[in-house]
């Protein structure tokens, strides 16, 4: 009977943590310069369909590179379905605790302090983070301003802009292109031309528009400006206003050193909605930022793999758009 009881306790504890796994997703490399790294995907905005562009972006980077993926979502704790309006619950937090990368595209979160407590010390270790979109206020703990991490809220006053201004290099400011009309060509930035993270990069185009940025600090460095477009296609017209002079920071890099003293590299581009991430040129150019990130620039060839591991199929961005009944295995890899 002890050993029955022994056996069916290794069931039961077995089955929950497969259950529980089944609140994210890992997608496993095997083969490729990512082995023994891991990323961490945080996902979770309301517009701009993080649920279906990061998990894709997994795919690839541990398919086609090799690395480790783990793709969180904003959970509905009801039915276990994804739903970015949950703006309180990401299960699986505990990841970054082995995490060497983070990729976000959050959208003003506030997770319990427990489990925040786990990004705090990610970033306290000095490691890499690459903050899409909306990443630039991706806090916001307007409804418990006693938490301990209230700062990082988008327009803390206590740490100006918080984490979107002090580690990514700003906060949330405005649609400076017209949005849902206006679409953006990246420019490259000549003087940053010979950088590794823009290898085999040129063509870079999103259907959403580009955001204000006043805050970046001197010691970024962009690699791609926005232009505003007059229209949604890839051969618009730039629009002929004073919004294309100067043009706005669309993508760059800086270093951030916390409290810790620790420095971490920073990726940041105001694009990266799941229908901007078919330009293949600017999944290359997030590939490539991972690289960098981790400190593997080294590695990066002439022109990165970014193919689709599956198929990939993405949402219009838009509020209430996201896809109704969706659970996090529904993005795990078909054998």
């Amino acid at each position: 009977m002890q050993r029955l009881s022994a056996l069916s306790l290794i069931f039961l504890l077995g089955f929950s943590a497969v259950a529980q796994a089944r609140d994210w997703v890992v997608y496993e490399g095997k083969e490729g310069p990512g082995v023994g790294k891991h990323i961490v995907f945080l996902t979770g905005d309301e517009e701009y369909r993080s649920e279906e562009g990061l998990p894709m972006l997994g795919k690839i980077l541990a398919m086609r590179h090799g690395f480790k993926c783990t793709v969180l979502f904003s959970l509905n704790p009801k039915d276990g379905t994804i739903d970015p309006t949950v703006t309180t619950n990401i299960p699986g937090m505990e990841a970054l605790a082995s995490a060497d990368m983070v990729v976000m595209l959050l959208r003003f979160r506030q997770l319990p302090d427990e489990k925040m407590q786990y990004f705090v010390d990610y970033l306290k270790a000095g490691k890499p983070i690459m903050g899409l979109r909306t990443s630039t206020h991706a806090w916001s703990y307007d409804k418990n301003t006693k938490s301990a991490f209230a700062k990082y809220s988008w327009g803390s006053k206590e740490w100006p802009g918080g984490f979107g201004q002090q580690v990514l290099g700003d906060t949330w400011i405005s649609h400076h292109g017209h949005h849902g009309s206006e679409s953006t060509r990246g420019v490259i930035n000549e003087a940053m031309k010979s950088n590794p993270i823009l290898r085999g990069v040129d063509d870079v185009w999103g259907p959403t528009d580009v955001y204000g940025i006043v805050h970046l600090p001197k010691d970024a460095q962009v690699l791609f400006y926005g232009q505003i477009l007059k229209g949604m296609k890839h051969d618009d017209e730039p629009v002929t206003d004073k919004r294309n002079d100067p043009m706005m920071p669309l993508a760059w890099i800086r270093e951030y050193t916390g409290e810790s003293g620790k420095t971490s590299r920073i990726f940041a581009t105001t694009m990266g909605a799941s229908v901007d991430l078919q330009n293949e040129d600017l999944r290359r150019l997030l590939v490539n930022g991972c690289y960098w990130g981790m400190g593997m620039e080294d590695k990066i060839p002439a022109k990165n793999d970014v193919r689709y591991v599956g198929e990939y199929k993405p949402t219009f961005f838009g509020f209430g758009k996201h896809q109704k009944g969706v659970k996090p295995e529904d993005h795990e890899l078909k054998q």
